[in-house]
């Protein structure tokens, strides 16, 4: 199944996809876009491209496990999301994708504007690529 991954920002939002057979998630683009209509229309054509059959969309929780504001946007992004594309989105807890994609560019060396234009989709790569992992592991469980 093809999938695409999302790290829903307020200015940029990270896209990823994942080959047919679910093992590799791979880096798509960063849409640099405030509104959310425009936005889920963009990711709806990427989906169409792609043939994508599923959208995995990043969660951002607290570290005690709690939501904020934060992830009911994101939450009310995903249904919106849902309306546009017809597609069923998940949502996966997005703690420290971040963070890691921001280690893992500075061992790359990656720095300056280069990064801040690629984190978010280092970001929507880690988000699906943990859910394709989660897929692979609990194969019994479908989320």
């Amino acid at each position: 199944m093809i999938i695409i991954g999302v790290d829903y920002g307020d200015v940029r939002t990270g896209i990823s996809v994942c080959d047919k057979t679910e093992m590799l998630a791979s880096p798509v683009c960063v849409i640099e876009e405030k509104d959310a209509q425009t936005l889920a229309k963009k990711i709806k054509a990427i989906c169409e491209e792609r043939k994508a059959q599923m959208i995995v969309m990043g969660l951002p929780k607290n570290m005690d496990s709690s939501e904020g504001f934060r992830a009911q946007a994101c939450r009310e992004f995903a249904e919106l999301l849902k309306t546009e594309t017809g597609l069923d989105v998940a949502m996966r807890d997005e703690r420290l994708t971040t963070v890691s994609a921001h280690n893992v560019l500075n061992v790359t060396d990656v720095r300056g504007i280069k990064r801040k234009k690629i984190v978010d989709e280092v970001a929507a790569v880690m988000i699906l690529q943990e859910y394709l992992d989660y897929r692979k592991n609990n194969p019994t469980e479908v989320k």
